[in-house]
């Protein structure tokens, strides 16, 4: 078995593109993993799977290895990794990879690599395991914090349907419009009727028009009007909950003569929701412990989600998603510090070693 080389790991990552298919990278991750000792499976959903040892606590080791377009090809100088997929989430995946060769768990350790983790989540969705986990560590880049909690993130559609007329005759017609205007002023006070919750850090959910179409000619009024807004949920709000409630609050904002109906977005698999894990899990504390970093929300959705309905769940890696300049994961400017990788690398070993202990 060869030594494995976090940065060579990391930079050999980054120069793979993963961002319309993830086979090559897939390919290189299960060849490091066969090349350490280890037997690694892909399974129908295309999740590389990979497990050492036996027994209780089983922690299981997340991330993803496909990335959003378009590729930014690699470069480094200094302490520093550039290219697409260097924080998000391949920084993380080269910490996790190390932490599984190198720890000593006095249970169950899986690695499971997902996907499809930007688009669909399929790979998370179908994921199995003969034993269920007692804890999730999930990589994604959180300047080396413990995030805890996520807000969920929700889609939906407000359809709301009139009649045609000419443009010319506005005068003597209603106007789907001028009630996409009252729905949107509807939107921002939607909050405000909802229950509070005081238990998570996460604070308040958001809802966030971010799409609105309607006509088709510049001489006719429309007879529809079509606004998808973004859910950015906390817990125990669920996508069901969500849509209830927006059309009982939309419901008074509607004239006689036009309808309104509200639909969640297609999606073939279930939403990404909101997840909180107290403060007070052994997981948690297990990396207070050894990190001594600061316990936070994550900012963005993420398959943590899926399997804190599972076990004890936590967000954590090496990056960041903005920094003070601005974005980046997902930015022209996407980067990950080397220093941290290997610092995330040396947390998670420590803390697969000894949770459970």
């Amino acid at each position: 078995m060869t030594n494995f080389d976090i940065v060579s790991f990391l930079e050999q990552s980054v120069q793979i593109p993963s961002h319309d298919d993830v086979d090559e990278m897939r390919t290189f991750l299960v060849d490091t993993l066969t090349s350490h000792g280890f037997e690694p499976s892909v399974d129908s959903a295309g999740n590389t799977i990979t497990t050492r040892g036996t027994g209780s606590p089983h922690i299981v080791l997340n991330t993803h290895i496909d990335t959003v377009p378009p590729y930014l090809p690699f470069h480094s100088d200094s302490d520093m990794v550039y290219g697409r997929g260097a924080c998000d989430a391949k920084g993380p995946l080269a910490a996790f990879v190390y932490a599984f060769i190198h720890s000593n768990p006095s249970g169950k350790l899986t690695l499971a690599i997902t996907p499809d983790e930007e688009l669909t989540s399929r790979g998370a969705n179908a994921l199995h395991f003969d034993d269920v986990p007692d804890a999730f560590i999930v990589g994604e880049p959180t300047n080396l914090d413990i995030c805890n909690a996520s807000k969920g993130r929700f889609e939906a559609k407000i359809l709301i349907i009139g009649e045609n007329a000419h443009a010319a005759e506005s005068h003597l017609t209603n106007n789907v419009i001028d009630v996409c205007v009252s729905i949107l002023a509807a939107l921002k006070t939607f909050d405000k009727e909802q229950p509070v919750n005081t238990e998570t850090s996460l604070g308040s959910p958001l809802l966030t028009p971010t799409i609105i179409k309607s006509g088709d000619f510049s001489n006719q009024i429309p007879s529809k009007c079509e606004i998808t807004v973004d859910r950015r949920s906390v817990p125990p709000e669920s996508a069901d909950d969500f849509k209830l409630s927006l059309e009982s609050h939309l419901k008074n904002h509607i004239p006689k003569w036009a309808t309104i109906s509200i639909s969640l977005s297609e999606r073939e698999t279930p939403f990404l929701g909101p997840f909180f894990t107290p403060e007070d899990t052994n997981l948690v504390k297990c990396f207070q412990q050894i990190s001594g970093t600061k316990t936070r929300p994550f900012t963005a959705a993420s398959e943590a989600s899926y399997f804190s309905l599972i076990a004890p769940t936590v967000i954590f890696g090496p990056g960041v998603l903005t920094d003070s300049t601005g974005a980046v994961a997902h930015s022209s400017r996407e980067y990950v510090p080397i220093s941290e990788v290997k610092k995330a690398a040396h947390i998670l070993t420590d803390v697969i070693s000894k949770l459970g202990l």
